[in-house]
């Protein structure tokens, strides 16, 4: 016996290395050292910093991959991964350095895989970050053939006296709403079973979505919010804290950006709920409480900042293309978020 006939591929796992070479080196900055396709990747810590802080982060894309192996899409899940990282590290106001990603599958399908790796690389550009490496993992009999799991690992900086820890926030600061993308990459295990329980097709055309199919819509990739923040923040735009929306919603992710002894005061209607989230509480059945505490309802990062430059901050988003909208203001409280499910 030998390595292939147990189901492990070398040459193919160097094919696939080799064929990807050019994604990553796509997406490096002047700050990395060396090559793909050593036992580590190496990055430079940028100059211009005095008190430079690296901040971390690490996540994955979760069941939304089943979806993407029943509509055998798979260059987006790739941003996904990214997004869900850099967001996560964007929050107290570091810029993204580098990622490095795991892929790990049954079988190496190198045209497959290639589609994840250049979603991948497309996160890491819009974002500013180096792909800086990575692992790709075949593993016969722990995956089914044409199934694969991700996982992202980010690291940024930022300048000490720059940290955003919710510390300077204040009350009367105005919470502003970025838009979501639409479900980004949480929740997903409801999602498939409201289509699953429901009998959709992924395949057939939503009157919700132009020319879209169900499954086109819920593969729509988390939005990468790096670079109109960072740009926003040295536009001269004070930002007291922020929150990426993940998994549990506003009500789990907000209050994690608030300081003791405050809360937020939220006006439910200063927004338009999104189609897709419509859809999926009809067809499951979905009350609203569950709805906010699963999904992101069409909000996918806030922003607090004071209350004489929210309409400066909306005006500035806008711009960048993203729609941006005052959800509510900073009250004293004990961290929940007043007005959200009335």
């Amino acid at each position: 016996m030998d390595y292939r006939e147990a189901g492990v591929d070398v040459e193919a796992g160097r094919a696939f290395v080799h064929k990807i070479r050019s994604l990553v080196q796509s997406t490096h900055r002047p700050e990395v050292l060396g090559g793909l396709g050593g036992f580590s990747g190496w990055f430079q810590l940028p100059t211009g910093y005095n008190e430079p802080v690296l901040v971390s982060g690490t996540d994955g894309v979760g069941t939304k991959l089943k979806l993407a192996f029943d509509m055998n899409c798979h260059n987006t899940v790739g941003i996904d991964l990214v997004a869900m990282c850099v967001n996560d590290v964007l929050t107290c106001g570091a810029e993204p350095l580098f990622f490095l990603d795991y892929l790990a599958s049954g079988k190496l399908n190198q045209e497959q895989l290639t589609q994840v790796v250049d979603g991948v690389a497309r996160g890491c550009r819009e974002s500013g970050c180096a792909l800086l490496g990575g692992e790709t993992a075949e593993m016969p009999g722990f995956y089914q053939v044409g199934e694969y799991d991700l996982a992202g690992f980010c690291v940024g900086i930022v300048e000490k006296s720059q940290i955003l820890d919710g510390s300077q926030v204040n009350v009367g600061d105005v919470a502003i709403a970025l838009a979501s993308g639409g479900i980004h990459s949480n929740g997903f295990s409801l999602v498939r079973k409201i289509v699953s329980d429901r009998g959709f097709n992924l395949h057939d055309k939503v009157d919700f979505s132009e020319g879209k199919s169900l499954g086109e819509v819920l593969l729509t990739p988390t939005r990468l919010y790096v670079k109109p923040v960072l740009a926003a923040r040295k536009a001269g735009i004070t930002i007291h804290s922020m929150a990426h929306i993940t998994g549990g919603g506003l009500p789990e992710n907000l209050p994690r950006c608030l300081p003791p002894g405050k809360s937020i005061q939220i006006n439910s209607q200063a927004w338009d709920i999104p189609p897709i989230f419509q859809w999926l509480a009809e067809q499951g059945s979905v009350s609203r409480d569950s709805m906010f505490n699963t999904f992101n309802m069409g909000i996918g990062f806030v922003l607090l900042v004071p209350p004489e430059q929210a309409e400066e901050t909306i005006t500035y988003f806008e711009s960048q293309a993203i729609a941006a909208y005052a959800i509510g203001e900073v009250i004293p409280g004990e961290g929940d978020l007043v007005g959200l499910l009335d």
